[in-house]
C-alpha cells in the first residue's frame, strides 16, 4: 500500500512538473481529488473488499495522500496565480514618458451642423424655438390642420399609428396648434424635430428631421414670408441665391406656394443638380388657413400669418451634396470625418 502511495505522489508530481497554467493545474487536481471520479477518492472504494480488520489503517493512509495531495495543489496553484499575475502587470505596464497617442477629434454629424445653423438664422430673425411631443394624437396632428378624413395622409400605409387615436407625428406643424391655442398673437416660432412616415428611398426615410416656422400677427402678408426666405436661402446657400414661389395645394395653408431657390452651383444657368431647370426646391409654405387659425381659437378677420416647413435632411444633402439620404443615418466614419473642422 505504501508503494502505491508513493507511486501515486510520483505521478503527481511529475504532472505538475510540466504545467504552466493554473487552468491546466485545475484540471489535473480534479483528476485526484474530485470527490466522484478522483483517483484518491476511487482508492476509498476499495476498502469494501478489505477484512474489516485492515480497514481503518488503509483509510488512515489514503487520508494521509488526500491531505497532502490538497496541501500540494494549493502551493501550486497558488505559485502559478502569482506568476501570471506578475505577466499580467507587466503586459499591461506603461510607460508615462512616452508621448500620447494621436486621437483624432470629432465632428458635429453634418444634419446636426445644419440644425444649428438653421436655428441661428430664424433666433437672429427672432423666432423662438418650441418642440412638440413626438407621438400625437389624431387631432392635433391632422384635424386641427385641416385636413381631410379622406386625406391619403391619414391611411395605414402613409402614417405609423401607434393606435386609433395615436401615431407617430408626420410633421412638426403640431406644434404650431399647440402654440396657437395656449398664446395670444404676435407669434413667432420655429419647431424642430424628428417625424416619421412610411416612405423609403434614395431621398426619404421613414423617420427624419423637419424644422417648420409660424408666424401669426396683424398685417401679415405672402410678401413677407418671401422676404425671410430669401434671409434664410442667402445664408445657407450663398448671398446670390434667389427664391421663388410656386403655386401648391397644402390643407393648413391657403394660399399654398412650393419654395425653389436658384440653383447654387450653376448660378441659375442649368446642370445636373438642378436638373438643368436653373433652380432647386428646398420647402414648402403658405399663409395660415382661416379654419386652422379659428381651430385655435384666433380671429382670422384681425390675425393672419405664414407657415414653413422643410426637411432638414434635404438642406443637408443640398448643402453638402450627399447623394443618398442613408448615409446620414449609417454612421460611416468615411463620411462623417469630411466634415471635421
Amino acid at each position: 500500500m505504501d508503494e502505491q502511495i508513493k507511486a501515486m505522489q510520483a505521478e503527481i508530481e511529475a504532472a505538475a512538473a510540466s504545467i504552466t497554467d493554473s487552468k491546466e493545474m485545475y484540471l489535473l487536481r480534479k483528476q485526484y481529488l474530485d470527490n466522484k471520479t478522483g483517483k484518491i477518492s476511487a482508492l476509498m472504494k476499495n476498502m469494501r473488499d478489505l477484512p474489516p480488520e485492515e480497514r481503518p489503517a488503509f483509510g488512515k493512509v489514503v487520508n494521509v495522500l488526500k491531505g497532502w495531495a490538497l496541501d500540494f495543489f494549493t502551493e501550486q496553484d497558488a505559485r502559478l496565480k502569482a506568476i501570471e499575475l506578475a505577466q499580467k502587470n507587466a503586459a499591461e505596464q506603461i510607460d508615462v514618458t512616452m508621448p500620447a497617442s494621436k486621437h483624432l477629434c470629432g465632428a458635429l454629424h453634418p444634419q446636426t451642423l445644419i440644425a444649428n445653423e438653421l436655428i441661428d438664422i430664424f433666433a437672429g430673425m427672432g423666432f423662438t424655438i418650441f418642440e412638440g411631443p413626438e407621438i400625437e394624437n389624431d387631432y392635433y396632428n391632422f384635424t386641427a390642420l385641416n385636413t381631410p378624413q379622406d386625406h391619403p395622409a391619414r391611411d395605414m400605409q402613409d402614417t405609423f399609428y401607434v393606435s386609433e387615436e395615436f401615431l407617430l407625428r408626420t410633421q412638426t406643424s403640431a406644434g404650431q396648434i399647440r402654440v396657437m391655442e395656449n398664446a395670444q398673437p404676435p407669434i413667432k416660432i420655429l419647431s424642430p424635430g424628428k417625424v416619421f412616415r412610411s416612405d423609403d428611398d434614395a431621398t426619404h426615410s421613414p423617420m427624419f428631421s423637419q424644422m417648420e416656422g409660424l408666424v401669426v400677427d396683424k398685417g401679415i402678408t405672402l410678401c413677407d414670408l418671401q422676404g425671410m426666405l430669401d434671409v434664410f436661402a442667402q445664408n445657407i446657400f450663398g448671398e446670390n441665391v434667389k427664391t421663388r414661389l410656386r403655386p401648391s395645394y397644402f390643407p393648413f395653408t391657403e394660399p399654398s406656394v412650393e419654395v425653389d431657390v436658384s440653383c447654387f452651383a450653376c448660378g441659375g444657368k442649368g446642370c445636373r443638380l438642378c436638373k438643368d431647370t436653373g433652380w432647386i426646391e428646398v420647402l414648402g409654405a403658405g399663409m395660415v388657413n382661416r379654419h386652422v387659425l379659428e381651430n385655435c381659437g384666433v380671429d382670422p378677420d384681425v390675425y393672419t400669418g405664414f407657415a414653413f416647413g422643410m426637411g432638414i435632411e434635404r438642406i443637408a444633402m443640398l448643402k453638402y451634396g450627399i447623394p443618398n439620404i442613408k448615409m446620414l443615418f449609417e454612421s460611416d466614419v468615411r463620411v462623417l470625418e469630411q466634415f471635421r473642422g
